[in-house]
């Protein structure tokens, strides 16, 4: 969303930043001004229109603009969120719940935005879609590209953990390697989009529509509640943005009370959005160089401008953490029986510096996103625990 996002229409359309509105049924991922679309305002919904006998993000169907006749699902979202000893092992875990996103079909929160988009490319009669990933979103798309019968292509950076490539490469995708970052991979699947449909979970309008479900099941999972801090990591900055569109459509309709604050880790050379919010210069940082957190690290997200303003406007707060921050937090988390990915883990370093700064108040509510497992990076984890030392 915009700072000055439309008045709602009768009608969900599609707008660009310069204000230009197209139909929904474009068969377009920007708009007219080469910027990110977005989906006009849309009403949400309250408990009575959960659709209860459905156990996936589908059950928030009356707030999602797809043709349900179109569905592809393969049972994504519904995730756990327990409360968690924090703290300590063993204590009785105060506040902080943890969103266990490894639960989604392919292990990782990309599930969610990936069965929405596909879904809606499948109402356009999309019969191969082309995608750009460090991994988790290049095996989503495979995945649910191959349930609905749909070729794909995934365009990943040569150095993305091996367990990823081998997992898209299962679903029957077509996989290409390409060197460089995970920027200049983006390049090259947008000159390619010129002959494919682009299913880019970065680019897609409809993919934050399946992101924003994650706050939807918060809501659901604390009583109709909402919680006072969400923290994320944040590579392109989807989550923030999902959660920012459903926290809105739930304030707007009068089924939650105030805006949950979105509080963001990135890695500190991959810190784009954090230092923007905070007023920094990321060239200041110098050099970029490679982080265990492979997720997160883009350094030029699509919708920078609206990631920071979602924040903002959540009343929210940025951080950024270092390798062996991050590191600790892979530890810290498995000393609680949660095998979460180096990505993820940023999440719960940065949880930690919220605590310690007073960010975060005792007695409030905290939901912690991880949004993928480490079985997923089975070399990054042999990275940090091939020398761990004692649990934290």
């Amino acid at each position: 969303m915009t700072e000055h996002a439309p008045v709602p229409a009768a009608e969900p359309y599609l707008y660009d930043r310069s204000g230009t509105r197209y139909p929904l049924t474009d068969r377009r991922w920007r708009g007219d001004d080469l910027t990110p679309l977005a989906i006009g305002p849309l009403p949400g919904l309250g408990p009575d229109r959960i659709d209860t006998a459905e156990h996936s993000l589908w059950r928030y169907q009356a707030a999602l603009p797809v043709d349900p006749a179109y569905r592809v699902s393969l049972g994504e979202g519904f995730t756990p969120m327990p409360a968690i000893a924090w703290d300590r092992p063993g204590s009785d875990g105060g506040r902080i719940h943890a969103k266990l996103e490894w639960f989604n079909p392919t292990s990782s929160f990309k599930d969610r935005g990936v069965s929405v988009m596909i879904s809606h490319l499948r109402s356009q009669g999309a019969t191969h879609v082309l995608e750009d990933s460090s991994g988790n979103g290049g095996a989503a798309v495979a995945a649910y590209a191959a349930a609905a019968g749909i070729g794909a292509t995934i365009i990943v950076p040569a150095a993305t953990s091996p367990a990823k490539i081998l997992q898209a490469r299962a679903y029957g995708a077509r996989i290409e390697l390409v060197e460089g970052t995970r920027d200049e991979v983006a390049a090259a699947a947008i000159r390619r989009s010129v002959d494919l449909p682009y299913a880019s979970h970065n680019w897609h309008p409809m993919f934050l529509q399946g992101t924003k479900t994650i706050a939807y099941e918060m809501w659901e999972s604390l009583g109709f509640r909402a919680p006072d801090n969400v923290v994320l990591v944040a590579g392109a900055g989807s989550t923030i943005l999902g959660c920012d569109l459903a926290f809105t459509e739930l304030l707007d309709g009068g089924w939650i009370d105030h805006r949950p604050r979105l509080l963001v880790g990135q890695p500190e050379h991959w810190a784009t959005i954090a230092d923007t919010f905070n007023g920094i210069d990321p060239a200041s940082r110098g050099p970029r160089v490679p982080t265990v957190a492979e997720g997160a690290s883009i350094a030029h997200p699509v919708r920078l401008p609206e990631t920071v303003e979602a924040i903002r406007r959540s009343g929210g707060a940025a951080t950024t953490v270092n390798e062996e921050q991050i590191r600790a937090a892979v530890r810290k988390l498995a000393a609680r029986g949660l095998y979460a990915e180096p990505t993820s883990s940023v999440a719960a370093a940065a949880l930690d510096a919220f605590l310690a700064d007073g960010t975060i108040e005792p007695g409030q509510t905290t939901v912690l996103v991880l949004t993928g497992s480490g079985l997923k990076a089975a070399e990054r984890m042999a990275e940090v625990f091939g020398s761990a030392p004692d649990r934290a």
